[in-house]
């Protein structure tokens, strides 16, 4: 069943979070819908500028309302993350979503709430809620890249009057975490006295954290013992840490260089330990295998496992 965020973020504040994972393929399409239909959790699908000029917006829409056919009892909401005003407008005319993102948050803050103000008044016509971004993350997502030195930290003491101005429904800040597979190169971790006046500011409000992968260190070793040249000592957000935000008003958690370090590990290992296959079959079932596990495990930890039955709809 497809939803919308705004009621997910309802159920789920200060208690769990909703996974949004991004995806470019029909392995990780359903892998993300067997495993939601499994955990009896809810997730968002998020589909980027990058997914959709790889993939076409309409092979994505396509798979996704394939997923749903063949796991009927997932529920889900389709979101489209990092777009500008041309990916934003086009989504919003395809009906096909019900959340969107525009990233302004390099602008500055009038430039900002001005491009944001513009697409909410255009999403909300057709009740798509929007998701905007105060504050700049370091790393790489998609064709992305930010210097760690051009990073900042999201101000508490802006997000109130950008709220009100923008009519956003949800935020994501920039609170330490970063895009990518190498993170927290200082080992500063999450801000949370900066999650914690921003709840202050804006209570009851859908927080949504950007960057959120765990870059697990068994899955580089592995990817560099098959012939990768990962660098190692990478860090992602601590288990510890996620689920401590989620207490702060985090709803939204999204993850994408997780699901691509797994991609590269089954991948890599696959043509090492038998190199003389070719059948692309093999290792995308593999994927998909392991793909479900790392959701599953995923959805436990955000304590969203077994939540839609608890949910109204």
């Amino acid at each position: 069943m497809q939803i919308s965020p705004k009621i997910l973020f309802g159920h789920c504040y200060g208690k769990f979070a909703i996974p949004a994972v991004n995806v470019f393929t029909m392995e990780q399409v359903l892998g993300l819908f067997c495993a939601g239909e499994r955990a009896n959790a809810p997730f968002i699908v998020q589909i980027t500028p990058a997914a959709r000029d790889y993939a076409h917006p309409e092979m994505l829409i396509s798979m996704i309302n394939a997923a749903a056919k063949i796991y009927p009892k997932a529920v889900y909401s389709v979101h489209m993350d990092h777009g500008n005003e041309e990916h934003a407008f086009d989504a919003i005319l395809s009906n096909d979503y019900n959340s969107i993102m525009i990233d302004a948050s390099h602008d500055n803050f009038a430039d900002n709430v001005k491009r944001t103000k513009a697409v909410v008044k255009e999403a909300h016509k057709k009740g798509i809620v929007v998701e905007a971004e105060l504050g700049v993350l370091s790393g790489v997502e998609d064709d992305i890249s930010i210097d760690e030195k051009l990073a900042k930290y999201t101000q508490p003491s802006e997000v109130e009057e950008f709220v009100e101005l923008t009519g956003c429904d949800s935020l994501a800040v920039a609170v330490g975490t970063s895009h990518g597979a190498y993170k927290f190169s200082g080992g500063e971790g999450i801000q949370f006295q900066i999650l914690e006046d921003i709840q202050r500011r804006l209570p009851q409000y859908p927080i949504v954290l950007h960057g959120g992968s765990a870059v697990n260190e068994q899955e580089i070793k592995r990817i560099n013992k098959a012939g990768g040249t990962l660098r190692e000592g990478a860090s992602g957000v601590s288990p510890d840490e996620i689920v401590k935000s989620i207490a702060y008003g985090v709803c939204k958690i999204n993850i994408a260089t997780d699901t691509r370090l797994l991609w590269t590990r089954v991948h890599r290992e696959f043509f090492r330990d038998a190199p003389e296959l070719f059948d692309p079959v093999i290792p995308g079932k593999t994927y998909m295998k392991e793909y479900e596990k790392f959701m599953l495990e995923k959805f436990n930890l955000l304590g969203a496992t077994g939540t839609v039955s608890d949910m109204k709809f």
